[in-house]
């Protein structure tokens, strides 16, 4: 089987991961990062070659295939678009970019340059979320209702600290950074989003953030449910729940845990969930936890892609609709 090699450009936390999981599925030839002891410190644990102008190192390296975007949030869209242009496949982190126009532009590039763009969407591999998906697919919950979603986390100041976290142009707000997984399950799950209303707060983090830590939000999903998400980062010294409720014709499952990580209820007409696979631990960033820890599965998909032809686990398309979802959340902030 052809080996797939790949480059990192952003050499922060989320990076060490992508490049584990890259030695298990192919080689790491290259890394970068503005700042030189971080895209010196992966290079030498990883063996590869540090560069520290993304330019630079896609022009000098041309036996890449995939180039993994880790960079902040705000630059998702400049680095996707240059590593397209040069005709690399990119695998870009969570979220695609934090505007929609930014994640059209990603599209167009991977069109015209005929390649791939991955987006990483990785509780959609979580146990119970994928138990619950197949459900709803096999029509076992009927109509669907309602929706309820709960992002009830804790990010001190320590974790926004001497960070681009926390500004508005290269993080984006909370819902980007924390909680664009779990808006992402909705899409999954739910369908597509026709109006978003919502009130936001920042309560505990004035002087420490440019946007909000705290929302609720009243959702109408075109195939007429309605949904609720309450999030906050105000959760008190740590993380406490990340849960989903589904009220449905046939049957009510909420999936829940500090991760949507555990089957916590099930009540479904003549039929029940069983035997569900342990999932993933959270990935661990010393203080806090992030997400369910998915990427194996990821990076497992994308050789499957490029090597087999088999099909894609995530479009860059459902990673528009992420951030599209998001960006009608926040603009009804601006306009009430």
């Amino acid at each position: 089987m052809k080996k797939i090699n790949f480059a990192i450009i952003g050499c922060g936390r989320i990076a060490q991961r992508h490049a584990e999981h890259i030695k298990n599925n192919g080689e790491l030839l290259a890394v970068c990062d503005t700042i030189k002891d971080k895209a010196d410190q992966l290079a030498n644990k990883f063996g590869c070659r540090a560069y520290y102008d993304v330019d630079e190192m896609l022009a000098a390296e041309k036996e890449i295939d995939v180039v993994a975007i880790c960079s902040p949030n705000g630059l998702h869209a400049e680095h996707s678009i240059k590593a397209l242009n040069s005709k690399f496949h990119v695998l870009c982190e969570k979220p695609m970019a934090i505007n929609v126009n930014d994640c059209g532009e990603m599209i167009k590039a991977a069109e015209r340059n005929n390649k791939r763009l991955f987006a990483i969407k990785q509780n959609r591999f979580n146990p119970p979320v994928a138990a619950v998906k197949e459900v709803i697919e096999n029509g076992h919950l009927g109509k669907i209702y309602s929706v309820q979603l709960s992002c009830f986390w804790n990010r001190n100041f320590d974790y926004y600290q001497n960070s681009w976290k926390g500004t508005l142009e290269l993080d984006g707000g909370t819902l980007f950074t924390q909680f664009s997984h779990f808006i992402d399950l909705l899409y999954w799950l739910i369908g597509d989003v026709k109006k978003a209303h919502a009130f936001t707060g920042n309560f505990a983090h004035k002087n420490v953030i440019e946007f909000e830590d705290t929302g609720a939000v009243i959702l109408e999903f075109y195939n007429g449910a309605i949904g609720t998400v309450n999030y906050t980062v105000n959760s008190y010294g740590r993380n406490m729940e990340g849960s989903l409720t589904i009220f449905a014709e046939k049957g009510t499952v909420k999936i829940g845990g500090q991760y949507l990580n555990e089957l916590e209820y099930q009540n479904i007409e003549n039929y029940k969930i069983e035997n569900l696979p342990e999932g993933n631990k959270p990935n661990n960033y010393g203080n806090y936890q992030g997400s369910m820890s998915n990427h194996d599965k990821i990076y497992e998909n994308l050789v499957d892609v490029l090597v087999n032809g088999n099909s894609i686990s995530t479009s860059s398309f459902e990673g528009l609709k992420t951030v599209e979802i998001i960006d009608k959340i926040y603009q009804s902030v601006e306009n009430a």
